[in-house]
């Protein structure tokens, strides 16, 4: 469950208390310095795959709330979290839309510092 960090009320922490959440992840490879993950939230929380990750003690690399350090990757732009693939039902009509998005630049400059050939 997500609820509010009390500690720091912007952010969101996992909380006996907080409303039910469900992430469901796969590991796609794994590197001396990380986890490349398939993540798919199965709820829609506040800050939901960054806060399952962090508690789960591998928040994601570059996240400067919930601890994902950059230590070793030195001009890292963003957060090394992002949406492949996006799939909702249209407001209006209803239609199943997909909007997808390739990995960005930095992303997959990580990804190659990794080990992982791009």
């Amino acid at each position: 469950p997500i609820g509010r960090d009390e500690a720091a009320p912007t952010k969101r922490a996992v909380t006996p208390d907080g409303q039910p959440s469900r992430t469901e992840y796969t590991v796609l490879e794994r590197f001396p310095t990380g986890v490349l993950l398939r993540v798919r939230p199965l709820t829609g929380r506040t800050h939901q795959i960054r806060v399952h990750m962090a508690a789960l003690g591998h928040p994601v690399l570059g996240d400067p709330v919930y601890g994902g350090q950059r230590k070793g990757f030195p001009g890292l732009a963003g957060q090394c979290l992002h949406a492949r693939r996006l799939t909702f039902r249209h407001p209006r009509t209803g239609e199943q839309v997909t909007v997808s998005c390739p990995l960005p630049d930095y992303f997959q400059a990580v990804l190659t510092r990794c080990g992982r050939l791009v």
